[in-house]
């Protein structure tokens, strides 16, 4: 099972640091596999807002971005991504900036010129961040994402993913929820299960449940839920914690389902 150290401690934080909590949950029973950043070490990554989009004019693949960090003087960025858009925010690696190649090696980011453009940063995708192997385009940021602020900031990359080599016995730590539970009773620290507030009806319709098996099924509940966008957004927030529990994000029905899932053992 693989799930966000700040996700845990949204439900349980005891006074530990990393590698203390992995070496309690493994010494009670709970196996920590492995422990990975949630992100390639980088600096100097700012969420920037792409201004303007120009063609470049010595080459049909790239395009000429002006771009504001936060400064009084907008930068120009060359940039070969073909979803950059004016108007979206994006990670920017500024000049001066590090970041981690494929290959694990770290590179600096420095003024170039390109095919006779100057060029004063780099516009990032999730790939060139270690966030995730999408390369196809820029990384896009919320709307209201904060310019010049720090991406690592911004996008919680500061964490650690935990993977727990569980045994058929603990099947109650399949879920956050068991997880924060055992965390708590093992070190003493407060546990704070996710508040769920009650909803009242919104309609009258019924769908008829017959329990073939009492015996195995004591009782069953559920909820006739009409006009659901199955096209809304899901909170970026969501789909950070699904991605670091190794879940894509897919849709808003199948997103909530996989989230209900692993913060809670329940499928539905």
């Amino acid at each position: 099972m693989k799930f966000s150290e700040l996700w845990l401690r949204s439900l349980v934080d005891p006074p530990l640091s990393t590698a203390e909590l992995a070496h309690t949950l493994t010494m009670a029973g709970l196996e920590v596999e492995t422990l990975e950043p949630a992100a390639a070490p980088f600096s100097k990554v700012v969420v920037a807002e792409v201004l303007e989009v120009a063609r470049h004019p010595n080459a049909d693949r790239l395009s000429l971005c002006t771009v504001n960090v936060g400064e009084a003087v907008p930068l120009s960025i060359v940039c070969g991504a073909p979803n950059v858009v004016a108007g979206m925010r994006v990670p920017c690696a500024r000049i001066g900036a590090r970041l981690t190649g494929a290959d694990g090696t770290e590179f600096e980011i420095k003024p170039v010129k390109m095919r006779g453009v100057d060029s004063q940063g780099m516009l990032c995708s999730a790939k060139e961040l270690g966030i995730a192997d999408d390369h196809s385009g820029l990384l896009p940021l919320a709307a209201d994402a904060p310019i010049g602020r720090d991406v690592r900031e911004v996008l919680a990359l500061d964490d650690t993913v935990f993977t727990l080599k569980l045994t058929p016995n603990r099947a109650d730590c399949l879920s956050l929820l068991g997880v924060a539970r055992e965390v708590a009773a093992i070190t003493g620290a407060s546990f704070k299960p996710p508040q769920i507030k009650a909803i009242p009806a919104q309609c009258d319709a019924r769908h008829p449940v017959k329990i073939s098996a009492p015996e195995g099924c004591g009782r069953f509940t559920g909820r006739v839920i009409r006009k659901v966008n199955a096209a809304a957004p899901v909170p970026e927030w969501m789909v950070q914690r699904l991605a670091r529990a190794g879940q894509r994000s897919i849709s808003a029905l199948v997103d909530v389902t996989n989230y209900v899932m692993l913060e809670l053992g329940r499928p539905l």
